[in-house]
């Protein structure tokens, strides 16, 4: 149980000294690219000569169809690395899970993208702000004036430094993860 919040540790010092460079494909990529190919499978065939609420209701199922997609497939492909992980030995597993804790948490990152933020209002203007910005939130910035931008960037930094949401609710499932599942360790170690 301890290398799980040795994992975690070593996790978030990681993240501390090195972000999420972006040189490294990162998971929420891989999640977004997910979305797009199912975004375009799913709703591909607009022309539809229905009503209106039929209409909504198929784009309703479609939606959750793709939600629940992802939610599996990225639960699904977290264990299975974890598993085949820890089923080569412990250090691999600890090494697996310390590199997933680091790139689950963005302390650094939002921190260095929110002053990109800061910096290129301040001296680049708004234009700047807004590419800076489009970098952090998933909102349309064309039309942000200066205000807009730093509500933006405020906005995500909140978002994601909460009690219990963002880094601290990863941190917080993290650790409940290690203590809770001893059961699935002794599992795996067979």
């Amino acid at each position: 149980m301890c290398y799980h919040i040795f994992a975690f540790i070593a996790g978030f010092v990681l993240d501390l000294l090195i972000g999420d460079p972006h040189f490294i494909p990162h998971p929420v990529r891989l999640i977004g690219s997910l979305i797009s190919f199912l975004d375009k499978r799913l709703n591909c065939d607009a022309g539809y000569n229905i009503s209106e609420k039929k209409l909504n209701l198929i784009k309703y199922k479609r939606g959750m169809h793709l939600a629940f997609t992802v939610i599996f497939a990225t639960f699904a492909m977290s264990v299975i690395i974890i598993v085949a992980a820890y089923s080569i030995n412990l250090y691999a597993g600890v090494i697996a899970e310390a590199v997933m804790t680091w790139q689950i948490l963005a302390t650094k990152c939002l921190r260095v993208e929110s002053m990109r933020v800061y910096d290129a209002l301040r001296t680049d203007g708004v234009d700047a702000g807004r590419r800076a910005v489009s970098m952090i939130v998933g909102r349309d910035t064309s039309v942000l004036d200066a205000a807009g931008v730093t509500r933006a960037a405020v906005e995500t930094i909140a978002e994601n430094t909460y009690a219990l949401h963002g880094n601290r609710r990863a941190g917080a499932w993290l650790c409940i993860q290690g203590c809770e599942y001893d059961g699935f360790d002794a599992w795996i170690q067979k």
